[in-house]
């Protein structure tokens, strides 16, 4: 079957669906048993599997029925009849398993990917505004690899979201008001040759050519440890932080938090990082923000004033950790905390967005309750939702501290793993020019590090490897650009003919390519599961098991000399190279047309 003339439906599992609902509420029906669709759509797992396309387990439907969930099925299954888009049902146990036929798949698949191009797996835009907030980072220095995690995992999500059809805006919130951000301004307003020896000794090599989160960023450090033990110049910080608050900053202060941002941000912009908006923490302080959340917490259900005039929110109702259950809000000089400028900041996001997603480190889970037990005094009935990431170590190392000095920094990172990509490169192709020979390098490293880190679900920790980052074989970012590249290959061949590829869905059902075909066919529900669920390492699941899927196909099946099928088979090639390449995108992993 050649394209139609009809549109395709962007879900190629559509029809399937449809036509399987209908069979079993049917089949429900005639048994004299409920049958609500919808009931019916939630119980069903598209997943996919050797037993079938959908399974529908049936241990609600069987415990409404009041009978065992293994003979229900075997009796619901005596009254079904699989036609359509439904070419069979089985059962198995308490599961009823489906399968689609395979032809009609096949034609709706590849009509969808070549009709949809780069749209492909994306959804139309709905009327839902999300803000995803993410990496956040202290103007302080440059990041080091564990805080890039909370970038990758974010802006994957973004762009997870955008495909899915929100009307999405990403956030940097910047604090430039507390201690850490006014011990860069405290050292940096001073000569440096009024610096302590101790701080001094930490620019001994540096160029004021240096990147400027690196050069600005140098002394924090050895700053941080100094204080530790110098209470008169910790008082000054801690003046300085007044000062902050007060609109009676240093005229340097927003300039040098700048200065840095703007050369950690350019850091993530290798890997492909962006953001919409940056929102400064000091703006909800000047613009009377804050004093109108501390005014309300005055008022809250547990509020009280300590005897030095700070106030307070007993949280001991919201189940937090017993030393966390007095929260102070405002000190007893007027000035307000963290927490309180954080609130400021969620209702200001509340007041544009239906969706509010915080991407935080595991280190900021107790923040996070205590933010929402402050909410809920205010009698705020919104939360924000937040996706929860453990830390990346490396093998030889723990947790990173850029406080403590010990942190392995991006910039290092990525001129490493250029330089390991520019010898995997070199060893693998000849010839190549010195520029294509760096591009591929930069984007080997850049993907290689972007899908090692978001590959793993947030919950679990990464440690990272040189070996799997950079792996052409394995579980990896190389690997699904080799892959692609591969696809690309195929194509530039003369005999692969030029697009529109045509095809015959009846000549495609070897079962490398009936397994291909049905992974093409998941990628939009992939997309708008990953975004709503914010399980971003599903994306980089899928597009490895695709990439995978693809090799089989590629070493069991002749492509290009494979006669009367040759003309499906490029057209099937051609499938896998565009919805690759679109998981890629979404991944934030560039394609490469050759390795």
């Amino acid at each position: 079957m050649a394209a139609g003339k009809e549109p395709p439906d962007p879900d190629p599992w559509r029809p399937f669906e449809i036509d399987l609902l209908a069979q079993v509420v049917a089949a429900l029906t005639a048994m004299g048993e409920p049958a609500d669709p919808e009931v019916v759509r939630s119980l069903l797992n598209f997943d996919g599997g050797p037993q079938g396309d959908a399974a529908l387990p049936v241990h609600r439907l069987a415990a409404a029925a009041k009978v065992p969930p293994a003979p229900f099925a075997e009796a619901v299954l005596a009254v079904i009849r699989p036609r359509g888009n439904v070419e069979s049902v089985s059962a198995q146990g308490a599961y009823l398993n489906f399968g689609a036929d395979s032809v009609r798949l096949t034609d709706r698949t590849l009509r969808a990917v070549f009709a949809l191009g780069a749209g492909y797996g994306h959804h139309s835009p709905s009327a839902e505004t999300a803000c995803v907030e993410h990496t956040s980072a202290n103007p302080t220095g440059p990041f080091h690899i564990g805080r890039v995690r909370n970038a990758l995992i974010g802006d994957t999500l973004a762009r997870a979201l955008r495909a899915a059809g929100s009307q999405l805006t990403t956030h940097y919130y910047v604090d430039d008001m507390g201690r850490q951000a006014a011990m860069i301004t405290w050292i940096w307003t001073k000569p440096m040759d009024q610096w302590p020896e101790e701080i001094r000794a930490t620019m001994e090599g540096a160029s004021p050519d240096e990147k400027r989160d690196h050069y600005r960023g140098r002394p924090y450090p050895a700053v941080s440890a100094y204080l530790k033990t110098h209470p008169v110049e910790a008082q000054e910080v801690a003046d300085l932080v007044h000062r902050l608050e007060t609109g009676n900053a240093p005229p340097e202060h927003r300039a040098l938090a700048q200065e840095i941002l703007e050369g950690m941000v350019g850091s993530l912009a290798r890997l492909g990082v962006s953001f919409d908006e940056f929102v400064w923490e000091s703006d909800f302080v000047h613009n009377g923000s804050v004093d109108q959340v501390l005014r309300r917490l005055q008022r809250a259900p547990h509020a009280r004033m300590e005897e030095n005039g700070a106030w307070a929110i007993d949280t001991a109702t919201y189940g937090l950790p017993k030393e966390q259950t007095h929260v102070v809000v405002q000190r007893g000089n007027g000035t307000s905390l963290y927490i309180s400028r954080d609130i400021a900041y969620h209702l200001s996001k509340f007041a544009r967005f239906g969706w509010v997603i915080d991407i935080l480190g595991q280190d900021h889970q107790l923040h996070a309750r205590t933010l929402n037990a402050l909410l809920a005094e205010l009698g705020e009935p919104r939360r924000p939702e937040f996706v929860i990431y453990q830390d990346i170590t490396v093998p030889d190392g723990g947790r990173m501290s850029t406080r403590g000095g010990s942190a392995v920094w991006l910039d290092q990172l990525l001129a490493e793993a250029v330089e390991r990509a520019r010898k995997e490169v070199l060893a693998r192709r000849e010839g190549l020019a010195p520029e294509e020979v760096e591009h591929i390098a930069e984007a080997v490293a850049t993907g290689a590090v972007r899908y090692h880190i978001v590959r793993v679900a947030p919950e679990k920790p990464v440690v990272f490897r040189w070996e799997d980052a950079l792996s052409f074989e394995g579980r990896s970012g190389p690997f699904c650009q080799y892959s692609y590249a591969r696809a690309s290959s195929v194509l530039r061949k003369p005999e692969a003919g030029e697009p529109p590829y045509s095809f015959e869905a009846d000549r495609l059902t070897e079962p490398d390519e009936a397994a291909l075909v049905r992974l093409i066919a998941r990628f939009p529900r992939v997309v708008e599961q990953s975004a709503h669920r914010a399980h971003v390492h599903s994306l980089a699941g899928y597009a490895h098991d695709l990439a995978e899927r693809f090799n089989r196909f590629y070493h069991a099946v002749p492509v290009l000399r494979s006669g009367d099928e040759k003309a499906s088979r490029v057209a099937l090639v051609a499938a896998v190279r565009q919805t690759l390449g679109n998981a890629l995108d979404l991944l934030g992993v560039t394609r490469l047309e050759s390795m």
